[in-house]
């Protein structure tokens, strides 16, 4: 019974230790006691064996059909009738009898291969455990210490296996040392080529800030306060947008903390040296994107498109600097965590744009004829500065504009009309001056006349061989000279014959 006792109390200490359940060692047991017995009288044999969980008790037992007597061929798979009687005499022939085995017998023979296949099969059920226990903490903090440093990716000790920190996911201003306590959020988890779990850490994800505001924060932990979203450039700056469900609660007061006890220590945790700005959350975009822009001071901000979610926050010309940040992370993560593509701009280029816009409206309403410099203005500052719209408009649509009377709106549309006219009839001859000129670049030309192609035979014959052309200029000349050098009286006698002809 000593030894029963002490099997169970081995089982219950593996399972402790290697977090496995006593079930499944029992299964490896059983598993490990038949490869022994196989392995001590042959493959070819149907054994079976049991652990009772209670007691502790081993079992083993080879399963063999009843055949009938002198026909039995293959001893470890048949028994005769008669033999098969005198361990159950009502076994008959083609039932399956149960000779339970002395498990001394072959245990002792066979130890060494049971243990190895013990060792083997807890190997691969405990990188089978810790791979399923990975995976589902990906996206929580885990804890260690560094174990070793390979080409500056970290590995970390957890205790149960180890995690891999690359180089990419790392802050770059941060180092550790071997033996230094570290903190990270696990990313993924895949197996390597020896099956075991690798586990990819990361300290460059958003989530490590917002696991760590879970810690820090009871309020948090509770769900009295929920962190909307987080944005982050690691080593530099993050924002945290949350929002409190209780109307007594400060979310942002909540995660500071009294002098900043809260948010300190998770500061300390990202190195010292990274900005947290901690946002409150709104439904309303202008109010979150104001929000957003902090540390900068937000004068006002209006929507431009909300199709394209589009936004302008106007700040005074001391927090310009302060909105965009440097290099422009805090604007940029202003507008990660919003959604929205913000413009930041000062109140004296918010003046001088609007300054220029007004400009421009007018001279598009000095083209209608017959209104006057107020009349422009007033529709200039109730923004009716588009003339195709303005034609449409009724007249009791203009005179709610403030010294606009029925007469005046009346002049006032059909101006728009008659310069929407013009505007088309413009266009239109435009259009035709347009289709003239492409006609007359279609224009086939003349074919040459016969003259022409006669000199133009005469050119290329001329330009065919350029040594042929030297030659006869050349013989040219000598007959010139030859003219100039010929006998006096000769030359005289020519001249005589031209004076009588």
């Amino acid at each position: 019974m000593a030894d029963k006792r002490e099997l169970l109390a081995a089982l219950e200490q593996i399972e402790k230790d290697k977090k496995l359940e006593k079930k499944v060692i029992i299964e490896i047991i059983e598993s490990a006691l038949v490869s022994a017995y196989k392995k001590l009288v042959g493959k070819n044999v149907n054994a079976c064996a049991n652990i009772n969980l209670e007691t502790g008790e081993m079992t083993a037992y080879a399963l063999k059909m009843v055949v009938e007597d002198g026909t039995a061929d293959n001893p470890l798979m048949q028994i005769e009738l008669s033999q098969a009687q005198k361990i159950d005499p009502d076994l008959k022939i083609g039932d399956m009898a149960k000779l339970y085995l002395n498990t001394q017998d072959f245990a002792r023979i066979a130890a060494q291969t049971a243990k190895n296949v013990i060792i083997q099969r807890i190997k691969e059920l405990e990188r089978s455990s810790l791979y399923e226990e990975m995976k589902n903490k990906i996206g929580h903090i885990i804890s260690g210490n560094v174990y070793r440093v390979i080409n500056k990716t970290l590995i970390i000790d957890m205790g149960r296996g180890e995690g891999i920190l690359p180089v990419s996911e790392q802050v770059p201003k941060e180092k550790f040392v071997v033996g230094q306590h570290i903190r990270a959020v696990v990313v993924s988890v895949r197996e390597n080529e020896n099956k075991a779990p690798a586990t990819i850490l990361s300290r460059k994800t958003p989530e490590l800030v917002k696991k760590l505001f879970e810690i820090e924060v009871p309020e948090i932990y509770e769900k009295i306060v929920e962190i909307k979203s987080v944005v982050r450039e690691a080593g530099l700056r993050s924002k945290v947008s949350v929002i409190s469900k209780n109307l007594k609660v400060d979310p942002v007061g909540a995660c500071v903390g009294v002098k900043g006890a809260r948010i300190r220590p998770i500061i300390d945790e990202l190195g010292g040296s990274e900005r947290i700005d901690l946002i409150a959350y709104s439904d309303n975009p202008v109010t979150f994107i104001a929000n957003a822009l902090t540390p900068a001071k937000v004068i006002s901000v209006s929507i431009v498109s909300t199709l394209e979610k589009k936004a302008e926050a106007v700040v005074g010309s001391d927090m310009l600097s302060l909105a965009i940040g440097k290099n422009g992370h805090n604007v940029r993560l202003a507008a990660k965590l919003t959604g929205w593509h913000i413009d930041v701009k000062t109140e004296a280029q918010r003046k001088e744009e609007l300054q220029q816009k007004n400009t421009r409206q007018i001279a598009a309403l000095e083209q209608l004829e017959g209104l006057n410099d107020k009349t422009i203005e007033v529709l200039a500052q109730a923004g009716f500065t588009n003339i195709e719209k303005l034609k449409t408009l009724s007249v009791e649509d203009l005179t709610t504009l403030p010294g606009i009377g029925p007469k005046t709106a009346g002049k006032i549309i059909e101006a728009a009309k008659a310069f929407s006219l013009k505007a088309k009839a413009a266009e239109i001859e435009v259009l035709k001056n347009k289709e003239l000129d492409e006609k007359s670049l279609n224009i086939p030309q003349d074919e040459p006349s016969a003259q022409d192609a006669q000199h133009l035979g005469e050119a290329e014959e001329e330009t065919e061989d350029p040594a042929e052309n030297e030659e006869v200029k050349a013989n040219d000349e000598g007959a010139s000279d030859a003219d100039e050098t010929q006998n006096p009286d000769e030359k005289s006698k020519d001249d005589d014959i031209d004076s009588n002809k």
